[in-house]
């Protein structure tokens, strides 16, 4: 029993085939390859983080959009009632800073296809911006599996080398090696796999937001070229339910 005790609260051997113990043994190369895979990894979620608040941002200002512009009487007070530095606020600003314009035009120009140019580009820089980024993100996922497969060539070419060195292919001589090997192509899918999903996952709320642009550029144009006359249809307000006849019980 007591030898079990002591068995049990000796120190328990030091693992030499851990990450900084084949990092140490790759050298310079395996370092690199290590740093290089982590400052992927971080760009990655910083970028995934960051395009997450600016997509919800513009999100809900396309709720907003929807509850209160359309129901202004002009577009100018519409436009007051948006926040600061809005998407939607942007292309109404460039709508009615195109409609000004058009009337100092000296080549006729028909009012529809100018007003369409302004806003199509004012809607192409808001897209631009929402896809800032994700090149990255699709480049990390493309690379990185590579990058750490650079590594594993390097561990098991060093682990050939202490094979011949040695003249057998004892467990001792190559654990080392081939665990750095290992150890670089499992950090280089680590890295690969959440890029992949984070560009995936933010480029399809893109599609969903330029959607809803889209069709507000659309309504725009049509309010822009009809003086007005033109809104989108918006949902009636909910009516409230009529009130129950009183009973006789409740009458008397």
């Amino acid at each position: 029993m007591l030898m079990y005790l002591a068995a049990a609260a000796a120190p328990k051997p030091e693992n030499p085939y851990g990450l900084m113990e084949a990092l140490e043994q790759g050298g310079t190369i395996a370092w690199a390859t290590f740093i290089i895979l982590v400052g992927m990894s971080v760009g990655t979620f910083y970028i995934l983080f960051t395009k997450l608040i600016e997509q919800q941002k513009v999100i809900n200002q396309g709720k907003k959009v929807r509850a209160t512009f359309w129901r202004s009487p002009s577009l100018k007070e519409g436009t007051a009632k948006l926040e600061k530095n809005s998407a939607y606020k942007q292309i109404v600003d460039d709508g009615i800073k195109a409609q000004e314009e058009h009337t100092k035009l000296t080549d006729p120009v028909e009012a529809h296809d100018w007003l369409h140019g302004s806003l199509a580009r004012s809607e192409a820089s808001i897209n631009s911006k929402l896809g800032g980024g994700l090149a990255f993100l699709a480049t990390v996922g493309a690379t990185s599996p590579f990058i750490g497969l650079f590594g594993t060539v390097i561990g098991i070419y060093r682990a050939l080398i202490k094979i011949g060195a040695a003249g057998q292919a004892s467990i001792d001589a190559v654990a080392g090696p081939v665990g750095e090997a290992l150890i670089m192509t499992a950090l280089g899918l680590a890295v690969a796999v959440p890029a992949v999903l984070a560009y995936n996952f933010l480029q399809r709320r893109n599609k969903s937001i330029a959607e809803q642009l889209n069709g507000f550029t659309v309504d725009l144009l049509a309010h822009l070229v009809s003086n007005g006359a033109v809104r989108p249809s918006l949902a009636a307000a909910p009516v409230a339910p009529a009130a129950k006849p009183a009973t006789a019980a409740t009458k008397a």
